[in-house]
């Protein structure tokens, strides 16, 4: 009998479990498209899409990320089912504990960016210290005349190029935008003089100007010798030591929180010339960007506190302030924040 040695070879009849593991070996592990897997094995694309759909749910598939990220991902994941959060962003973190600030501030620049590619911003309020100078440095330069970025804070008598002024007007200039200053010290020498201060109408119409932003980016501070408020903008007369017995863990906007996100009953709180917590949470998007593990119990307390819906920080820290605020949200209890620099 003689063959035809160029006729093609009649297609082999593959079982259900054959037929599924040469379609995912040859969509992942060769790279082919649907349709080339679909002609090799004399199948439809419709039949090749369903195997492949199955094998990822049945398990036969598996994906591992071999990516630094991957962790990170899954940590933002977490983060925003957990603390009600809109967004957490996450970095990797460095060996360099230095360049914290740094790559948050890059990362805080993206999300502003996408924030104002969005094209609903109008107003932009800002804090100060070292991860949103990196913020503004790393914003690439627009022209945005509609809108005014300002600050939302008192800032210090003496100049430092992270003072909250410096940040509102540095990111006004590369924006090309319109910019506002809170232009008062960080508190009033008491609680009646700071009601006297923003009952005047030039404060009244800041304080209008910043319940009218539509995203507020702020750092948080701890109460190590680290934090820029307590080397430089505590009263003379207030000491870290009386602010961590009254239980504060750290600040926002110069007034200072406990372990469990709520303020501290202290005095100081009444002298910060910068908006209450509720005017903060009324803000449609308020972004906290801070890391290090000098932190660790000031963003568990923010995470807690429900002041922000988004979130940016390193891994370590992040990892370490989520496990901090999941138990004391489950047992209630109190964790004792170092002061130790």
């Amino acid at each position: 009998m003689t063959q035809n040695r160029n006729a093609p070879f009649a297609p082999v009849a593959l079982s259900d479990e054959q037929m599924q593991v040469r379609v995912v070996w040859l969509y992942y592990m060769e790279g082919r498209t649907q349709g080339e897997i679909a002609e090799a094995l004399s199948t439809n694309r419709l039949r090749v899409n369903k195997i492949i759909a199955e094998a990822r749910r049945s398990g036969l598939v598996t994906i591992t990320l071999n990516s630094r990220l991957t962790s990170c991902v899954a940590l933002e994941q977490q983060l925003a089912a957990e603390f009600s959060l809109a967004r957490a962003i996450i970095v990797p973190t460095p060996e360099d504990e230095d360049l914290i600030p740094v790559l948050l501030g890059q990362a805080a620049a993206d999300y502003l960016v996408q924030l104002l590619n969005s094209g609903n911003l109008r107003g932009i309020g800002v804090g100060w210290g070292a991860t949103l100078r990196e913020m503004v440095r790393h914003t690439p330069s627009q022209r945005r005349p509609d809108i005014c970025v300002n600050s939302v804070m008192g800032g210090l008598t003496h100049g430092i190029e992270i003072n909250t002024f410096d940040i509102a007007s540095d990111l006004a200039r590369q924006l090309n935008a319109e910019c506002s200053y809170l232009a008062a010290p960080i508190y009033a020498g008491s609680p009646a003089s700071r009601e006297a201060i923003v009952r005047q109408d030039v404060f009244e119409a800041a304080f209008r100007q910043i319940e009218a932003n539509d995203v507020i980016v702020l750092s948080i501070g701890d109460m190590t010798e680290r934090s820029l408020l307590m080397r430089y903008g505590l009263p003379s007369n207030v000491s870290i030591e009386e602010l961590v017995e009254a239980g504060a863990c750290g600040d926002v906007l110069g007034q200072f929180i406990g372990s469990t996100g709520r303020p501290i009953e202290h005095p100081i709180n009444r002298c910060a010339i910068a908006p209450e917590f509720e005017v903060l949470r009324a803000i449609p998007n308020v972004v906290f960007a801070s890391g290090g593990l000098n932190k660790v119990h000031a963003i568990a307390a923010v995470l807690l506190s429900g002041l922000g819906n988004v979130l940016i920080c390193d891994e370590a820290t992040a990892r370490q302030a989520q496990r901090i605020a999941i138990d004391l949200r489950t047992r209630g209890g109190v964790i004792e924040p170092s002061i130790e620099s």
